[in-house]
């Protein structure tokens, strides 16, 4: 997979640059997508241009369907996400207005409840299929973060040794293999010619 050189970053660059961009969007509340593979360090990206731009996160995870109505092969196919209803609570929250967003539970699988989100100075979403073509307008910067595959699966299978998320090691790598894998793969070419910033993210371990 090649990678335009022209927007491509370095994880310890990254942050600024991204808050530069944003700051220079012509909206009072930018709105930020990282996508990027599993374990590729999205959701540490994400907490880390929170902090800077005083904003809040939102998960593609939380928009997942309720594992057990799909076969396991289809389960992070974006079609069965709500990414219709996560655009429109990225809306809302760029307009300044509240919004109900889901709890999906990584023990159970499915959804659980909602939690209410406030708006702050900025919004950032995360996940895999941020940049799928439902979403991509909404963003006012988009990135997408690279990461060798190996690095990606010790960053998950630190998350199950810890007890974080609920299949246990074997299952999670089965998982990888199988599902989560091959089916960014098939979008991955389209993200990452959508984003504006590539990051390259040699290793995900740690905070």
């Amino acid at each position: 997979m090649s990678t335009d050189q022209s927007k491509t970053v370095s994880w310890t660059d990254a942050p600024v640059i991204i808050e530069r961009i944003a700051r220079a969007a012509a909206t009072e509340r930018p709105v930020i997508g990282i996508t990027g593979p599993v374990g590729a360090g999205k959701s540490t990206l994400a907490q880390i241009i929170a902090g800077l731009l005083e904003g809040i996160v939102l998960s593609t995870d939380d928009y997942l369907p309720d594992y057990h109505t799909l076969n396991e092969s289809e389960r992070d196919r974006p079609e069965h996400a709500d990414l219709a209803g996560l655009r429109g609570d990225l809306q809302s929250l760029r307009a300044g207005r509240s919004a109900q967003v889901p709890v999906w539970c990584f023990q159970s699988h499915r959804r659980v409840g909602t939690r209410l989100v406030d708006p702050r100075d900025s919004i950032i979403c995360e996940g895999i299929h941020t940049l799928h073509e439902t979403l991509r307008a909404t963003f006012d910067v988009k990135v997408f973060v690279e990461a060798p595959t190996n690095d990606r699966w010790q960053r998950w299978k630190q998350l199950e040794e810890s007890g974080e998320r609920g299949w246990g090691v074997k299952a999670a790598r089965t998982y990888f293999e199988r599902v989560a894998e091959p089916t960014f793969n098939r979008f991955a070419d389209g993200y990452r010619n959508a984003a504006d910033i590539v990051v390259l993210n040699p290793a995900t371990l740690g905070p």
